[in-house]
């Protein structure tokens, strides 16, 4: 009987007498669903999850906090769909994978992850790095270190010299054969290697390199380097494992093989034609235009040996063209996703793909829902993140003001919340 007593007093201690309430006081509130903000709401938030969004400011009760946002413009916390946390722009960089160890890219990405948190980006999906990127988001996962959720690819696949080849630009000595577990294929066979590989790895989602690229030292940007068989096999083999399938691709070839194959987004679509742009509106892909990369890209170039020889015209060729790209598909109406290959610029401008968006034709309303509700749907998260909806995850943020009206102002995160935590108040 005293055993008894002893552990029911136990549980007692260890059990809160109540579980204490957020209630956040929205000057006014944009929740992801609705077209307008709504002024003076209350977000009511208890241990990670949001349990209520009511009209008014909500008067607290016993244990209670408050926190004062009545002169800020409340919103869900941001997604974007491409980034590279392991690594950041600077000139002289390509020499970056000689001279570092995993440990120094991971400290590294640490750093970058919370800059993007503090950004007001709450969730990303990065798109390819070493597979340190998976040992980063499983870090994040268990409260190690600060940052966003983050869905990966690990290692992104190419195919012998495209882009993604770890080994381009490497003296001959120093080459080797890369094959599918370094996330290099060369045939079908090759191709549902990798992905399984990638699938033991860890990886969340797949990333295939459709066409060459910029920032690769190799001569070719825009050349199709999958065959279509190729990125079948991929697509085929990832849907075994629930993965969905990302292609990074510049030049219209490539992407019409990956869009017929399967694939559910193109990364910067640069050069797409206009039959390119009737195979995203018949298969239904998304479009993720990284404006914001293109642009430090092209800027980057300008400067006298920021990059290697062969990456430079490419940069200068291609960067400045996404933002019109982008303007073409939007109005052709191809559905687009938010997204900004940071790494390819200086982490925490996230939101400065925003102003691009909006300056190329987009209303405000839509580039932000692009960050906000189809990003979560293209995860497959839409039950948890995406808006500010009772029972969903709190990821919360706040700006001075209602970016419908100045979308500039997402570049300014005022208040950030995560999971029920606040990392910038």
């Amino acid at each position: 009987m005293k055993k008894m007593y002893l552990l029911a007093g136990l549980s007692l201690l260890a059990a809160p007498l109540f579980a204490q309430r957020t209630l956040i006081h929205c000057g006014n509130l944009f929740d992801g669903i609705n077209n307008n903000v709504q002024p003076q709401m209350t977000v009511v938030v208890e241990g990670n999850k949001i349990t209520a969004v009511q009209k008014g400011y909500t008067t607290p009760a016993g244990q209670d906090r408050v926190l004062d946002m009545k002169s800020k413009t409340v919103l869900p916390g941001l997604i974007d769909m491409h980034v590279h946390l392991e690594s950041q722009t600077r000139r002289g960089g390509a020499i970056d994978g000689f001279t570092k160890n995993q440990a120094d890219v991971a400290y590294q990405a640490a750093q970058y992850a919370k800059t993007t948190l503090i950004a007001g980006f709450t969730t990303v999906r990065d798109l390819g790095g070493s597979g340190v990127n998976v040992s980063l988001r499983n870090a994040i996962n268990a409260g190690l270190v600060d940052g966003p959720r983050v869905l990966t690819v690990g290692k992104s696949i190419a195919t012998t010299g495209g882009h993604a080849d770890p080994t381009n630009g490497y003296r001959k000595d120093l080459m080797g054969d890369p094959g599918p577990m370094e996330g290099v294929i060369n045939g079908p066979e090759d191709a549902r290697k990798a992905v399984r590989q990638r699938y033991k790895d860890g990886s969340d989602l797949i990333k295939i390199t459709a066409t060459g690229g910029v920032l690769s030292n190799a001569k070719d940007g825009s050349g199709a380097q999958f065959t279509e068989e190729e990125v079948k096999a991929v697509v085929d083999a990832a849907r075994d494992y629930g993965f969905p399938v990302a292609a990074h691709a510049h030049g219209a070839e490539g992407m019409k093989r990956a869009i017929r194959a399967g694939v559910q987004t193109i990364e910067h679509g640069t050069l797409m034609d206009d039959e390119a742009i009737e195979l995203f509106k018949k298969y239904g892909t998304y479009y993720v235009p990284t404006i914001i990369a293109g642009k430090t890209a092209a800027d980057s170039a300008r400067r006298f040996g920021y990059y290697p020889a062969l990456v430079t015209p490419k940069a200068l060729a291609i960067g400045p063209k996404i933002q019109a790209t982008f303007a073409k598909a939007y109005k052709a109406g191809v559905k687009i996703a938010f997204g900004t290959d940071a790494g390819v610029y200086i982490h925490g401008y996230n939101a400065k793909e925003f102003e691009y968006m909006v300056e190329a034709g987009m209303p405000p309303l839509e580039a932000i829902k692009a960050a906000l509700m189809t990003n979560a749907k293209l995860l497959g998260m839409d039950a948890q993140i995406g808006s500010i909806e009772t029972g969903k995850m709190a990821d919360i943020i706040a700006v001075s003001e209602n970016p419908l009206q100045n979308i500039k102002t997402l570049q300014a995160v005022q208040f950030v919340m995560k999971d029920g935590k606040v990392y910038k108040q």
